[in-house]
């Protein structure tokens, strides 16, 4: 497992670069169904160089502090609309405006190099790389509805279908994608940490004013703690199987979903995959990273699953022992 420190050109996830030159041009132009990534001035606003530099040079801003650099805007632009990263409408879950309009995931910014682990027990359910839309990424199911998928990665640590423990490494850190490069030195490095629910992307924090409950194990972002080492280990809470995980969807809602896709070659890539588990897991990242691909996006799953504590922070205790707001430092 190569856990050493990676160069920018990894960081920024550069390689092959001709594919990434393409996969730019998709984020300026767009394609017959993706619309193209929207930006303004406002959008410098999300630039923070007295955060990003000390991070991008392997080192923490604050000691062993996450920075939660944006959060889930609760009120998002319309998806046909396209990715926007201006700040017209936001809301994040205190009732304040660390946010931007599409953003449906938590920055959670550390330095780039830092060893990225399990948040809760579960499967590889997908890597993949996209330097149009997040970078490198890791998608894991959970189970009982629950996926998490973090984008930006440096360097993927797992492959698909492994399965993995809470605290078990997955990746180490960037700031890869276009991101990255468009905001190079200026833009915080970070792992864009997606919460997906029975299909649809939700914010680990219960918004402010209401009966939500939090994601997050005791109710706040704390990371993986310490394993015990008894004599004999134990694992309380081990990962879920594939016949666990693919018992929670409804087949024939996904295979029509995937039918109905409007990518050709999305839909070829998502019929090629046998296992129930995994061909689901890789639909429900294409229903929400690129939701304009599909007319259909209800009812992968085949029951509702309910809010419940399930999250730890995706970093060992011995790296992390805080997180502060970006806009409260």
């Amino acid at each position: 497992m190569d856990t050493t420190h990676p160069s920018l050109v990894e960081a920024m996830g550069l390689r092959p670069l001709g594919l990434r030159l393409g996969q730019t041009l998709v984020a300026l132009r767009g394609t017959d169904d993706v619309p193209p990534t929207r930006l303004g001035l406002s959008s410098l606003r999300t630039l923070r160089p007295r955060l990003a530099i000390p991070l991008w040079m392997g080192r923490f801003f604050l000691p062993r502090t996450v920075l939660l650099t944006h959060l889930f805007n609760h009120r998002q632009t319309p998806v046909e609309a396209g990715w926007s990263v201006r700040r017209t409408q936001v809301e994040d879950f205190r009732g304040g405006e660390l946010t931007y309009d599409s953003h449906n995931g938590t920055d959670l910014s550390v330095p780039v190099g830092t060893l990225a682990v399990a948040p809760a027990s579960g499967v590889v359910a997908r890597v993949f790389s996209e330097f149009n839309r997040g970078g490198l990424k890791v998608v894991i199911d959970h189970g009982d509805g629950l996926m998490t998928c973090s984008a930006h990665l440096a360097r993927a640590l797992v492959e698909e279908g492994q399965p993995l423990v809470a605290g078990q490494p997955y990746a180490v850190t960037g700031y890869s994608g276009l991101d990255g490069m468009a905001t190079f030195p200026w833009g915080v490095p970070h792992i864009h940490f997606n919460v997906w629910l029975d299909g649809l992307p939700v914010d680990p924090f219960p918004r402010a004013g209401t009966n939500e409950t939090s994601l997050w194990i005791d109710g706040w972002p704390r990371p993986v703690p310490r394993p015990p080492r008894p004599k004999a280990p134990r694992i309380s809470h081990p990962p879920p199987t594939p016949e666990r995980l693919a018992g929670q969807f409804n087949n024939l809602r996904v295979d029509a979903i995937i039918s109905a896709c409007r990518s050709p070659q999305v839909r070829a890539h998502l019929e090629a995959i046998g296992p129930l588990h995994l061909r689901a897991a890789h639909l429900v990242s294409e229903l929400c990273y690129y939701p304009t691909r599909f007319p259909e996006r209800e009812g992968v799953y085949r029951a509702r699953h309910p809010r419940r504590p399930s999250l730890h922070l995706p970093f060992q205790g011995e790296d992390i022992h805080a997180v502060a707001f970006a806009d409260e430092i």
